[in-house]
């Protein structure tokens, strides 16, 4: 069953293309959602699809620098689950 997960990274994640970085992730686990920048400098990201998915983006949303070789540097990430409601696609604004 789908779920949705809702997550703030902060730190500096905007100008550096985090966003779609963070799409192209999205995609490859099969998920929908978006990738917004939020005016206190912060991206929102909202992904629906299977929980254990979903696990893998806020795992590779949270990890330093690595193999997947994200864009800019992440010091926090908050992370809340809701029921999904059915987007599709994967957009960046």
């Amino acid at each position: 069953m789908p779920e949705r997960l809702t997550v703030f990274v902060s730190g500096d994640v905007q100008g550096v293309g985090f966003r779609w970085w963070t799409r192209s992730q999205a995609l490859e686990l099969g998920l929908s959602g978006r990738a917004v920048n939020k005016s206190d400098g912060r991206v929102e990201v909202v992904a629906e699809g299977p929980a254990r998915r979903l696990e893998e983006l806020l795992e590779r949303l949270r990890e330093q620098p690595s193999a997947h070789e994200r864009p800019g540097r992440v010091t926090a990430v908050v992370a809340h689950r809701t029921a999904a409601r059915g987007v599709s696609g994967f957009t960046t604004r």
